[in-house]
């Protein structure tokens, strides 16, 4: 377990670059705290009196506070700052000037309505990388429509392939798209950084994500499936229909375990740990796709052997043969588990207001020029107010009391 110490800027292989994160709740701050987790100094942008909402959202509270909002806005400076008020909009582009980065997630023409739109952004800086996060993109009939993820999910086929057949397709536990948006935005973000200053002319551009697209992007080979065989991938339960045997199964304490042992190398590990191995050279099973045409009955075969094992000792007797193996894990399981302390996926935050608390570490791991959790998020609006203000762009205190008394900060 490591402990988070505040650094302004720090380790990691984004140490240099400024990201402006304009956007609210989930997939714009997410972007920004896997840059900012990296190393990046971002500079989280709120309008004065009207935070980001995700300062209350959670399931759970302590202490009055919600538990989401410090980790999701750690080693992120917090700034306050109307982008309606033209004076607000000069301050933006002067940060702007000094940074690498925006990014952003209202709706589609916002930033155009505030005067600033990438036109205005990249006159204020040619190398400015300009992310936009939305429901749909930036463009085609959509566009305009609000997007989240729900929806996003939905409409990109994820949600109808969850679940069993049948039934009504469920949700994954968490704002599903709202993440994978973030991380396609951090992806294309580091690319268009990487175009800008080894491949290109030092010129950003434009970013374009959509939480619809990048649950799309997740589907496989389901396109081609339906545009030469039309095949309409269905839900398939705990398993993946032809893959097999690849499922969860129940232990003899009543509890699941994933085994997974579809390939052919695989698969003759699972039946000499099971005591069968005569099964890898029988005709129903002896290759992948004869194992996925008889999946049920490999699949019954291997659950009858887990019901009469403990889950500890399928792990072991199954790990210990090569077979991919592993039990189906609460968050209470995972603190007890000794490899994500040894990974340090569990990592001491310590909040100005409670205290210090665990939060998620940090992935990847870079050998050389490792990540780091500098601060939990902070709970003061513009907590950051004097150094980007004062510090960076140079104004007086006096001036900055000003921007304060007018609504400008």
């Amino acid at each position: 377990m490591t402990t988070a110490r505040e650094r302004s800027t720090g380790p990691g292989p984004l140490a240099g670059v400024r990201m402006i994160e304009l956007g609210t709740l989930l997939a714009g701050p997410f972007a920004g705290r896997l840059l900012g987790d990296m190393g990046a100094e971002v500079i989280k942008v709120e309008p004065p009196g009207k935070p980001d909402p995700l300062r209350d959202w959670g399931h759970a509270r302590y202490e009055g506070r919600s538990l989401w909002w410090p980790v999701q806005s750690r080693n992120k400076k917090c700034i306050t700052l109307n982008l309606r008020e033209p004076r607000g909009q000069g301050l933006l582009l002067e940060l702007v000037r000094l940074a690498d980065v925006v990014s952003e997630n209202f709706r589609p023409g916002t930033l155009e309505r505030w005067n600033l739109g990438y036109e205005q952004l990249s006159a204020a800086n040619p190398g400015i990388v300009l992310a936009r996060i939305s429901g749909y993109g930036q463009t085609g009939p959509y566009a305009g429509r609000a997007g989240y993820a729900s929806v996003a999910e939905a409409m990109g086929g994820l949600r109808h392939i969850n679940g069993f057949p049948g039934e009504a397709p469920p949700r994954t536990g968490i704002s599903l798209g709202d993440s994978l948006a973030a991380m396609v935005a951090a992806q294309g973000i580091l690319a268009a950084l990487y175009h800008r200053d080894v491949l290109g002319d030092g010129r950003g551009q434009v970013v374009d994500v959509s939480l619809m697209e990048a649950s799309f992007a997740l589907l496989e080979s389901a396109v081609p499936e339906y545009d030469r065989l039309g095949l309409v991938r269905e839900p398939s339960g705990t398993g993946i229909k032809g893959v097999a045997p690849s499922n969860i199964f129940k232990s003899r304490d009543d509890l699941w375990i994933v085994i997974a042992a579809n390939q052919d190398n695989v698969f003759r590990r699972l039946c000499e740990a099971i005591g069968r191995p005569e099964l890898a050279d029988d005709a129903r099973f002896a290759t992948h796709l004869a194992r996925g045409e008889h999946q049920e009955a490999i699949e019954e075969i291997v659950a009858e052997w887990a019901a009469r094992h403990d889950a500890r000792e399928i792990d072991r007797v199954l790990n210990e043969a090569g077979v991919v193996c592993g039990p189906i894990y609460t968050i209470a399981e995972i603190f007890e588990d000794p490899q994500f302390r040894a990974r340090e996926m569990l990592v001491e935050h310590v909040d100005p207001e409670f205290g210090p608390y665990l939060g998620p570490g940090i992935v990847p791991k870079f050998s050389e020029t490792p990540g780091e959790v500098r601060w939990s998020g902070t709970w003061q609006e513009g907590s950051h107010n004097e150094e980007i203000y004062c510090g960076l762009l140079g104004l007086s205190e006096s001036e900055l009391d000003g921007l304060r008394e007018d609504g400008v900060v």
